[in-house]
């Protein structure tokens, strides 16, 4: 059993309704203490009311408590998991804030109609660039107060975001977690019908893209099998595009939601509207609705938000301890790896990190999610010994590309950083109106970004 102190950032998030129960639950945590530190101090109220109420369910002894001041939260921690959507305080969804409305707004007047708006395009880059001084901040006061912690985060744009803290700061030990290569293997063993831990597998790719290099089912190469069964069956709504480029790439596409994967593409800035999106998608939110929540008064925002954490308080009285907590390869498995570098257990999971070597012709500085094993120096890449073919190669090295713009423009608030992601992404636009388009994106946040004035 290992005591240790978890510090949750961003603690008021949704997110950690499902982490808290998995932590208090883990056995070889007993005893530890967990801090919640939130900008907004209800919020991380509430869930510390949650996190006691679940930890005395559990009966595993661990302490809970919510600090108004980062630096008593971070201080002598062992673990932090950051969940920060840099939107500034929000009710429920930072997807429904009013800067994050207009990280889709703008660039839809423009011809470029996002749909999720978290990874790439203008809107992954904002989101990028607001979080980044966050991100930056919270890591000089850990360098002074627990400068061996792990820090694993949980926010969008993933890469980005772990890149900035690994090139710009002195933490050494950076661990982005995410479900959606989870959820791809999910997805191939349902479609081959076998259990989910029978197959092993290689993938390569950045958060959000990745593809099968190999499948592999009781020592069985399945891969050919399961093109056969993918090119004989109708594509579930939401998967066509993705099934498609699988197709047509011979490589099956790891996270199959066709949201995400259209905006690591240039076609939905060659939509003639919102409403013209291919493959039966649409905008979360369509423009008016957009339109209609940048107009709302500071009074109307504040009752909105009051509303929504009404409604978020019920939904925490709800929440119950986990029946069966998350392994390393369903769900994102947050709490078994913390309790596996704790402990020092060896054991696999899904991670984001520096390549190092893990896959064989893409830069050792970019962060790519792959398996890593665990012990108590932290988590280290499995060498796929294998590289992407060319295409996908190529494809991954401009998204690396991109992704050290947005990080180095986020540091030093460089306009003109920015302008050059805008133009390298694959949603480029030509070059005047994409510095019309940075200019009025970055004056909807402005006073979130502070690098920027």
């Amino acid at each position: 059993m290992a005591r240790k102190k978890i510090v949750c950032l961003g603690g008021g998030s949704t997110y950690f309704c499902q982490v808290l129960g998995d932590l208090v639950v883990a056995e070889g945590l007993a005893g530890s203490e967990i801090t919640l530190y939130d900008i907004d101090q209800e919020k991380a109220e509430l869930m510390a009311r949650l996190a006691r109420r679940l930890a005395e369910e559990a009966g595993t002894g661990f302490r809970v408590r919510a600090c108004t001041e980062l630096a008593e939260a971070v201080d002598g921690a062992d673990f932090a998991i950051s969940s920060i959507g840099g939107m500034g305080k929000s009710g429920r969804d930072i997807y429904g804030t009013s800067v994050h409305r207009g990280d889709l707004l703008i660039p839809a007047r423009y011809g470029i109609f996002q749909i999720v708006g978290d990874t790439g395009g203008p809107a992954g880059m904002m989101m990028g660039l607001r979080s980044i001084p966050i991100y930056l901040n919270i890591c000089r006061e850990m360098e002074k107060r627990c400068p061996e912690v792990v820090f694993l985060n949980h926010s969008n744009p993933m890469a980005i975001l772990c890149r900035a803290m690994i090139k710009y700061t002195g933490i050494k030990h950076i661990i982005g977690i995410c479900h959606g290569v989870q959820e791809g293997l999910s997805n191939i063993a349902s479609i081959l019908e076998v259990p989910v831990e029978e197959l092993n597998t290689i993938w390569i790719g950045t958060n959000h893209y990745y593809w099968f290099m190999r499948v592999r089912h009781l020592g069985q190469d399945v891969y050919p099998e399961l093109r056969r069964r993918m090119a004989t069956r109708t594509p579930p709504e939401g998967e066509v595009f993705s099934s498609k480029l699988s197709e047509i790439y011979q490589y099956q596409i790891v996270y199959p939601q066709d949201d995400h994967a259209l905006e690591f593409y240039p076609f939905l800035a060659q939509v003639s509207a919102a409403t013209s999106i291919p493959y039966g998608l649409s905008m979360r939110r369509s423009l008016e609705e957009l339109e209609t929540g940048l107009k709302l008064s500071e009074v109307e925002q504040q009752a909105r938000r009051e509303a929504e954490l009404i409604k978020y308080a019920k939904t925490l009285e709800e929440v119950t301890l986990p029946e069966n907590v998350s392994s390393p390869f369903i769900g994102e498995g947050i709490a078994s790896l913390i309790e596996a570098i704790a402990t020092g257990r060896r054991q696999v999971h899904i991670v984001n990190i520096p390549n190092n070597g893990a896959v064989l012709n893409l830069p050792e500085y970019a962060v790519l999610e792959v398996e890593g094993v665990t012990d108590s120096c932290g988590v280290r890449g499995i060498c796929t010994g294998m590289g992407p073919p060319l295409t996908l190669k190529g494809i991954l090295e401009k998204r690396i590309a991109w992704q050290e713009l947005v990080v180095d423009a986020g540091v030093t608030g460089d306009r003109n950083l920015a302008l050059q992601a805008l133009l390298l992404d694959e949603m480029a636009i030509l070059p005047e109106k994409a510095e019309a388009m940075l200019d009025e994106l970055l004056a909807n946040s402005k006073n979130l970004l502070p690098q920027f004035d």
